[in-house]
């Protein structure tokens, strides 16, 4: 299974949510599997998102997406998210 791991800041949580929400169709078409997003407790608009994929080729599709940057953008992405294509190697138990 592949996952994509995201860490990008918005200018305004509640801004920026319906945007992610109405892209859910997209990525899901495209091969996600779901996921979790999370907030850092000390800045919520720091948003981190782990998506689970079917490919790893999908995946890399989904970021790659031409509208992709565009979409950020006018959602209030406020600065260039890191985006990591990884890998599960072990589930840990504790």
């Amino acid at each position: 299974m592949a996952y994509m791991l995201v860490r990008h800041k918005v200018k305004d949580f509640k801004q920026w949510k319906p945007y992610f929400d109405e892209d859910a169709k997209r990525r899901k078409s495209g091969g996600s599997k779901g996921g979790f997003l999370y907030r850092n407790s000390d800045d919520p608009n720091e948003v981190f998102l782990l998506f689970k994929w079917d490919k790893l080729e999908n995946a890399k599709k989904f970021q790659n997406r031409e509208d992709l940057r565009d979409l950020m953008i006018k959602a209030g992405v406020s600065d260039n998210p890191d985006m990591y294509l990884i890998e599960e190697v072990e589930k840990l138990s504790a």
